[in-house]
């Protein structure tokens, strides 16, 4: 290990890009930088080429087909255009359903789109989560009936890490009638995924959470029956129309090369990741007694600890102390905000404990050195701002 540098436990916020995909990305930014919408040429040609080898990737990944997948910008903007795009077409087919059923513990993308379609005329409903941060399915299943046009459920809270039961969700969004869409930007190659399986009609995707880049996404769009969408904005008609513009063709190679490692590699990457976190856990377990877990220490992804410090220690004035390690307060996306995590106050959790918390995230590439290195230097901290306090 290299002296100083930091230790980085950050993985839900992003993941490094593996050398794998970085290497499979390389020739299209120097030898072939041609537009994969440039078919008259052979350059473009074969771009275009590249780019549904990868779209077939990225498929196989979720049990999906190719022609299922739109490519976007990343997560943010696939649960944008999955949300906002069913309702308005159910708008321009005067359908009866208005209501828009989701979760109080939501990416801020799912929330803020669900209370923008409130001002178009549609009904938001969000629910409430168990203390442990897990749906439930018995108040979901009241809430969502023949008025219901879409359920909206992720399927692991990128700051608790739980997983939600998406083939429950499924079944009650399908029994209704309406559809289900999830955002499984957290959960692509942590957890196995078939949109089949779960009955998912629209389904988000995230470059950079599987070791790619960042800056590409998918939108998985059901075709049979199939899934009418409004494109968020106009253009040249790409992406079966769903999404205009030119499409990054190193971006996709790379997402395509993460998500063929993830869904040959997912399994193993996980029981190794599940066993540092066990060790950085263990080892802060045993230097700050009084630490707790937040969310369902069962039906949680490998790499995820959610943890709450004793003693009121403010976890921004933790991070200060303990700058050699790269962790985080809560979601990368809220992290202007100076007000404690959404999702742990949904939790029940007291504001004082809420800003007492702190989110780690290991990774394909966290070695034991990292775990246990990074639970010390975290455990020294609070040792001395905790005397400080006193």
């Amino acid at each position: 290990m290299r002296p100083n540098r930091p230790i980085y436990l950050d993985n839900h916020a992003t993941t490094p890009v593996d050398p794998r995909v970085l290497a499979a990305m390389r020739p299209w930014w120097e030898e072939n930088f041609a537009n994969p919408h440039s078919v008259e040429h052979t350059m473009g040609r074969a771009a275009e080429e590249a780019v549904e080898a990868a779209r077939a990737g990225i498929a196989d990944l979720i049990g999906a087909e190719a022609r299922e997948i739109v490519l976007t910008s990343g997560a943010t903007e696939s649960n944008n255009l999955a949300i906002k795009g069913a309702a308005r077409f159910a708008a321009t087919v005067e359908s009866a359903r208005t209501r828009i059923v989701t979760l109080a513990t939501e990416h801020k993308c799912v929330l803020e789109s669900v209370r923008d379609l409130a001002m178009e005329g549609f009904e938001p409903v969000v629910l409430p989560v168990g203390p442990d941060g897990l749906a439930d399915l018995e108040a979901l299943r009241a809430a969502v009936d023949e008025r219901t046009l879409l359920v909206t459920v992720m399927a692991v809270n990128n700051e608790i890490g739980v997983i939600q039961d998406l083939a429950a969700i499924g079944a009650i969004a399908k029994a209704a009638g309406a559809l289900f869409h999830t955002d499984a930007a957290q959960a692509a190659g942590r957890i196995p995924l078939d949109v089949g399986e779960i009955k998912a009609d629209l389904l988000s995707l995230s470059g950079h959470k599987i070791y790619g880049p960042k800056g590409i996404g998918a939108l998985y769009v059901r075709r049979r029956p199939r899934v009418r969408l409004v494109p968020l904005f106009s253009g040249g008609g790409q992406e079966r129309g769903f999404r205009s513009g030119t499409l990054p063709a190193p971006l996709v190679v790379g997402l395509g090369e993460a998500a063929r490692i993830a869904a040959t590699e997912g399994l193993l990457d996980a029981g190794r990741i599940a066993g540092q976190r066990d060790l950085f856990l263990d080892a802060l377990e045993k230097a700050v007694p009084g630490v707790r877990v937040n969310g369902n220490r069962e039906q949680r992804v490998a790499g995820n600890l959610n943890i709450t410090f004793p003693g009121g220690v403010d976890a921004q004035a933790l991070m200060r102390a303990a700058p050699e390690v790269c962790v985080s307060s809560g979601s990368a996306c809220s992290s202007a905000e100076v007000e404690p995590s959404y999702v742990l106050r949904a939790l029940g959790i007291p504001e004082e404990e809420a800003r007492a918390t702190l989110r780690i995230g290991m990774g394909r590439f966290t070695s034991p050195a990292d775990a246990e290195r990074g639970a010390a230097l975290l455990a020294e901290a609070w040792h001395r701002l905790a005397r400080a306090e006193r």
